[in-house]
């Protein structure tokens, strides 16, 4: 699934320039460019989901999941924050589900 006027669809499909530190078939992570922290990844799948709650496929939220171990073991990231905001009301900007992997600092709670 694909959406015209998404992004992070323009982002997976390479019409959108990114610094990317992971990709496979499914999956693709990339510096967020308004970090929030001295690493800031942001983790998508390719297909086009609005939110969490629209992911109907079990399989790919695992490897959304893996894809958070990989990236941390190969950046050597021991101490991190995995955030995946839901809908508008719990601070999503982008309507294209994706994680946050946030490290480098101390992340105190609640966020600030």
């Amino acid at each position: 699934m694909y959406k015209e006027d998404c992004i992070f669809c323009k982002i997976a499909q390479g019409q959108i320039p990114s610094t990317k530190v992971f990709e496979n078939d499914e999956i693709l992570a990339f510096r967020d460019i308004n970090p929030k922290a001295p690493t800031h990844i942001l983790i998508i799948p390719k297909a086009h989901y609005e939110t969490l709650s629209d992911v109907d496929n079990e399989t790919l939220l695992g490897k959304l999941l893996q894809a958070v171990q990989q990236i941390t073991k190969g950046l050597e990231i021991e101490h991190y924050r995995t955030v995946i905001n839901n809908g508008s009301g719990a601070g999503q900007e982008v309507f294209h589900m994706h994680l946050h992997i946030l490290a480098g600092r101390k992340l105190d709670w609640p966020p600030g």
